[in-house]
């Protein structure tokens, strides 16, 4: 038995896939947050900033991520931020909020490195980056003058999103530095890490492999959806930090952005950073990763309808795809979508929930090899029916107090086979209604 399946029989089982907070808002989110802008109305500023606070913690498995840390000092209000390799930390009084985060050592900052911090500054709305004698730092200062829950969030959002993102960044573009305060990261397993760097090479090797099967003539946007759906997946699945992320996030960036350049130059930037990954030693790939706590989410909440649009849109390239014989690359694109949408959306919890298990479905031997039972035998083409109905209909039920127009549609699903089933899902998952109380 492999350590991973010890630990499955011992424990329940919690990896991070995604760039979200994986993990579950408080069940009394809303009712904190209510209660914090009556707090603030009244001008009760430090128990308002406990409960704002209290309304931003996450929990895993029903146990508190401790993701905030707060401590009530008479009449001031220290608390703790974590977002992912960032440490954010501030005093509250009955004035004012001032809050910093340590980015870098001063010894490190190069003339390129001032450079890159100073344009930074003219991004952000409500911090900025300042010296003192031994770091440079991110701060935020903010008057409680008609505060609020809302007036809050966002400069508080800003900071910690900004420090996280800053901090990954200088690590990976200049090699000299050595980033402060990282005690609370903690470094994943060595047999989860070569799990991830051996998924990583086998589907870099599946794609050079599918594209020598592709048509001659006429295969660009084929290829397209082979490479990005590879990037997506990485992202998603096997989640990198530090210089990997850095470099993949810019590729697909510039892909969807340079609209000048032609698709082929564009699937040859690609390809040309996916043949970098395949060189990568499994000693250079594991400095890429660490496990931390997350308090804001980096997307913006989507609308849904947005959602739908875009599997609407992808669903209709499938069917033509498929009326024109060209078979082969419709499995990669119901991957796509899903992928696609976990990283440009801002999914609310259920339908994040409800879409990554299509993605187990679909990607069953990575989440098997990992420790997870398979929802889907590839070689049988058979699915784990009960299993997956049984998950869908626990998520429609834990939100259902959210969102009471919400049903399962469990019932409905194809399973005839895996491209069935992708289609069923996607089509069954637009249907779903999350208006809200």
């Amino acid at each position: 038995m492999s350590w991973l399946n010890f630990f499955q029989t011992t424990h329940k089982l919690h990896h991070t896939f995604g760039r979200g907070i994986n993990a579950h808002i408080s069940p009394d989110e809303e009712a904190l947050f209510l209660e914090s802008f009556q707090k603030f109305e009244n001008n009760e500023i430090l128990e308002a900033y406990e409960l704002f606070f209290k309304s931003l913690l996450n929990y895993t498995d029903e146990i508190c991520n401790d993701n905030i840390i707060l401590q009530r000092k008479e009449d001031k209000l220290h608390f703790t931020l974590l977002q992912g390799c960032a440490t954010v930390t501030g005093i509250i009084t009955q004035q004012n909020l001032y809050a910093e985060a340590n980015i870098v050592e001063k010894k490190f900052a190069n003339v390129a490195l001032k450079r890159y911090l100073l344009e930074r500054n003219y991004q952000l709305t409500y911090a900025n980056y300042f010296a003192d004698d031994a770091m440079i730092k991110i701060k935020l200062y903010h008057d409680n003058i008609t505060m609020s829950p809302q007036k809050v969030f966002y400069p508080l959002r800003e900071i910690a999103l900004n420090a996280d993102f800053d901090r990954e960044y200088l690590k990976s573009e200049f090699k000299d530095v050595t980033l402060p305060q990282t005690e609370h990261l903690k470094t994943p397993s060595q047999e989860e890490l070569q799990i991830k760097y051996d998924f990583m090479q086998e589907e870099i090797s599946r794609v050079e492999a599918k594209i020598l099967t592709l048509p001659s003539n006429d295969n660009t946007s084929m290829q397209s959806f082979l490479y990005l759906n590879l990037l997506f997946e990485i992202d998603y699945l096997i989640v990198p930090k530090y210089k990997i992320y850095q470099q993949l996030s810019k590729k697909i960036l510039e892909y969807f952005s340079e609209k000048e350049s032609s698709m082929e130059a564009r699937n040859e930037e690609l390809r040309r950073y996916i043949d970098k990954l395949k060189a990568l030693t499994f000693q250079e790939f594991s400095t890429n990763f660490y496990e931390a706590n997350y308090t804001f989410n980096p997307t913006e909440k989507s609308n849904f309808e947005d959602v739908v649009g875009f599997i609407n849109d992808s669903l209709t390239k499938v069917r033509w795809y498929k009326n024109n014989r060209y078979a082969q690359i419709i499995p990669t694109i119901y991957r796509y979508i899903s992928f696609y949408i976990l990283y440009n959306y801002g999914l609310n919890p259920a339908a994040r929930e409800l879409l990554h298990i299509l993605v187990e479905v679909q990607n069953s031997a990575f989440f098997e090899q990992l420790g997870y039972p398979a929802l889907y035998d590839e070689e049988k083409e058979s699915f784990a029916k009960r299993t997956i109905i049984s998950r869908i209909n626990t998520i429609i039920d834990t939100y259902a107090v959210h969102y009471p127009a919400l049903e399962s549609f469990a019932g409905e699903l194809s399973f005839g086979s895996l491209n069935e089933f992708s289609n069923s899902f996607y089509l069954l998952f637009t249907n779903l209604n999350f208006e809200e109380i």
